[in-house]
């Protein structure tokens, strides 16, 4: 069993940064992958970052430039810096982390909403 909790939602304007965490409460090295997703509403829940046991990192389009994510081995976080918000980045943002005996395990999210 893996327990992912989210943190650093909240209300942002246009155009500013926020970084959100994500707590895990395994060792980093024993998940295959953490990834970021979001869903805003009545959308499906799409995948904004991920990062492999390696601590490769993988973007969709829409997030390359904007978003990083990275991880902090000692404190077991995985965070998603995301700059030059706009209000199509309103989400819930959750964590996602899957295990190498096929396991998966989300967090319950946290919201993110970008004003205009």
């Amino acid at each position: 069993q893996v327990q992912l909790v989210e943190s650093g939602g909240g209300l942002v304007q246009t155009g500013e940064s926020l970084t959100l965490s994500c707590g895990t409460s395994r060792n980093l090295f024993t998940l295959k992958t953490v990834a970021w997703y979001r869903q805003a509403p009545g959308s499906q829940r799409e995948v904004v970052a991920s990062i492999s046991n390696l601590g490769i990192t993988n973007y969709p389009e829409h997030a390359k430039g904007r978003f990083t994510i990275s991880r902090d081995i000692a404190k077991k976080t995985v965070n998603l810096r995301m700059n030059s918000l706009k209000p199509d980045d309103t989400a819930v943002y959750y964590c996602y982390a899957d295990t190498y005996d096929g396991d998966t395990f989300w967090g319950p999210g946290t919201q993110v909403t970008v004003s205009a």
